[in-house]
């Protein structure tokens, strides 16, 4: 009994290892002949290298001849094409850096498979051919149609342009014939056409970043400081003109306040004057002793005012101050009961010239330290 269940066990044995080799081979077989399309591909089947059959579009768990067969996935998602910036002139003669982006996808699988193979080639390909046709359009239109893109805008004026500036057409837009817009178009339809033997479609492009080129760039910011600047010394200009303007009628509303506070001073001072002058009059001609007090004072204070020392003067013998310093001389000459006073210092010699009883005459009247 023992011997027979060591002959069934021998056998057994015999048989595991050719079953556990047939289940390998044929889960390799079934790996090789099913294969899954995912929702975002589609796939070319190519057997011995060439595409045979239609490519599968569709999602789901496929089947395929297994070894000879391969898949190629390819995908049908919405993909980008980002250029890099290159220099090219403008019809102006303007060296511009452009930039570019564009999105496309794969309408022919089976062509684009045939003469790109791969995603990398398709980049390489765009690559020329956007570029080329950007080039071309761009080399047809002034740098105002590349970056302006609608016709009819109106500009927005600033209020502060003078006349002269507003002739110059300062804040003037330049009329534009197409704009960015059909620019872009024009790229679009020339590359689309090109695109399309290799099963691409050409979904969008558009400009990602227009400017200067790296060499005239600096040229073209110092022209937009010195517009800046010329701008900046205009309203500086006008601002001293302003601020001279402003100073003048100070000095003008100054001049003429005081003028009239000058004015308003003199005419009151007139009135008090002549207010005092009534005064004085009604005061000293109550009397003839009043007026004749009046004269005297003021003769008075009008000698205290024109003699002073060394004084010189030359006047006639019949005026009022030679008869009254002639009066004193001889008073202080024929008073015998006093003694005759010390002159001092100040005091005045009366010298006549001619006779008393002679016509009026020039004298001449000096004082101690007056030049004979």
């Amino acid at each position: 009994m023992n011997h027979l269940s060591s002959v069934i066990t021998l056998n057994n044995r015999r048989y595991i290892k050719p079953a556990l080799f047939g289940v390998i081979a044929l889960a390799i077989l079934i790996g090789e002949s099913l294969y899954t399309v995912n929702e975002v591909e589609q796939v070319i089947i190519t057997q011995f290298g060439k595409p045979v059959g239609q490519p599968v579009t569709t999602a789901g768990l496929k089947v395929k001849l297994p070894f000879i067969q391969a898949v190629n996935p390819i995908d049908k998602r919405i993909l980008e094409w980002e250029g890099s910036p290159s220099d090219m002139p403008t019809k102006d003669k303007l060296y511009i850096s452009v930039d570019l982006f564009a999105r496309w996808r794969i309408n022919d699988p089976l062509q684009y498979f045939l003469r790109l193979h791969d995603e990398h080639s398709a980049q390489s390909r765009l690559d020329d051919i956007l570029g080329s046709e950007t080039r071309n359009a761009v080399a047809k239109h002034e740098l105002i149609e590349i970056v302006r893109t609608t016709k009819d805008r109106t500009p927005l004026h600033d209020s502060q342009l003078t006349q002269a500036e507003s002739a110059q057409d300062i804040g003037e837009l330049v009329p534009i014939k197409k704009g960015r817009m059909q620019v872009e178009q024009q790229i679009f339809s020339a590359a689309s056409e090109k695109v399309r033997v290799f099963g691409i479609e050409l979904l969008d492009i558009r400009f990602k970043r227009i400017n200067y080129n790296e060499s005239v760039r600096p040229k073209i910011y110092d022209r937009m400081v010195s517009e800046r600047r010329q701008i900046a010394e205009r309203f500086l200009a006008e601002g001293h003109g302003e601020a001279a303007r402003i100073r003048g009628n100070r000095e003008r509303d100054l001049n003429k306040i005081q003028s009239e506070a000058y004015k308003q001073v003199e005419i009151i001072r007139g009135q008090a004057d002549a207010a005092a002058a009534a005064i004085y009059s009604h005061a000293y001609s109550q009397s003839p002793m009043a007026i004749s007090f009046y004269e005297f004072t003021r003769t008075m204070q009008a000698y205290r005012t024109i003699i002073a020392k060394n004084t010189s003067l030359v006047m006639s013998t019949n005026s009022d101050l030679f008869s009254f310093l002639q009066s004193i001389n001889r008073l202080n000459r024929y008073d015998s009961d006093a003694p005759p006073p010390t002159p001092g210092p100040d005091s005045a010699k009366v010298s006549a010239v001619l006779p008393a009883d002679a016509p009026p005459q020039i004298q001449v009247i000096r004082g101690p330290h007056a030049r004979p």
